[in-house]
């Protein structure tokens, strides 16, 4: 069973509390992506970026001296959002780094795939950008099944904790013997399920750190889930999609 998430824009750099275990897998479609946006103009660069002066700038200069073999924070402390503040795996207790190690995927617009423990360079580079690399119309497209291929494990299964931006990289490619649990973490408003960004954000981060706490090997033990007031919805939930329902 493989679990997907999504980074996070924010990064930042920890090259001492742990050793990276590898390099991310697909570095050779990461140099070309480099290249290419080291190439933009500036004004190119802050407009596939979709951001302000002060982060275009700081990109800008992290691009220009950018080396992807040194100075290397793991990937799971390197993203700085939401869901992996909740996730806190700096206080990670024993065997949940070895858990996410084998289990968890970070899906990722410059990397393409990341491992918790594979080193990464502090980068911006969202998904959804439009950036027409190599003849390909998107990143989408540049990234093709490849993503896909390289997060799906022999058991067929699994845990989509990503948002759509990043999920839709590995769900158009499933196949009718893969098994994909979309993760819904909401609240009942009018008699629908509404989802709140930053509390999905937080839910998602904690459920990556109950599964690790439990271990999890299979889709129904997560249904067990228990924070913050989510708790399973079986009459809303299917066998593709578990809902939690915030009161």
């Amino acid at each position: 069973m493989r679990i997907i998430i999504s980074p996070a824009k924010q990064m930042r750099e920890d090259t001492d509390s742990f050793a990276c275990a590898s390099l991310p897998p697909f570095m050779d479609k990461t140099k070309i992506l480099m290249e290419w946006i080291r190439n933009l103009s500036y004004e190119d660069q802050k407009k596939l970026w979709a951001c302000n002066d002060q982060i275009a700038g700081q990109n800008n200069e992290r691009f220009a001296n950018m080396d992807l073999q040194k100075s290397l924070t793991p990937a799971i402390l390197a993203y700085d959002g939401i869901q992996y503040t909740y996730m806190a795996p700096a206080v990670f207790e024993d065997g949940q780094y070895e858990y996410v190690q084998e289990h968890l995927r970070i899906l990722s617009g410059f990397y393409g795939v990341v491992r918790p423990m594979d080193g990464v360079v502090p980068y911006r580079l969202e998904m959804q950008a439009k950036a027409a690399v190599s003849g390909h119309r998107n990143l989408y497209d540049f990234w093709g099944d490849s993503l896909y291929r390289e997060v799906m494990d022999d058991s067929r299964v699994l845990i989509n904790l990503a948002s759509r931006e990043y999920s839709k990289c590995i769900e158009k490619y499933l196949r009718p013997e893969d098994r994909c649990v979309n993760c819904v973490f909401g609240e009942v408003s009018g008699g629908k399920v509404v989802q709140k960004g930053v509390y999905a954000k937080m839910a998602r981060g904690q459920m990556v750190r109950f599964m690790a706490g439990i271990q999890a090997e299979k889709p129904e033990q997560i249904k067990a889930f228990d924070w913050s007031g989510y708790r399973f919805d079986e009459s809303r939930s299917s066998d593709q999609k578990y809902v939690f329902i915030r009161t």
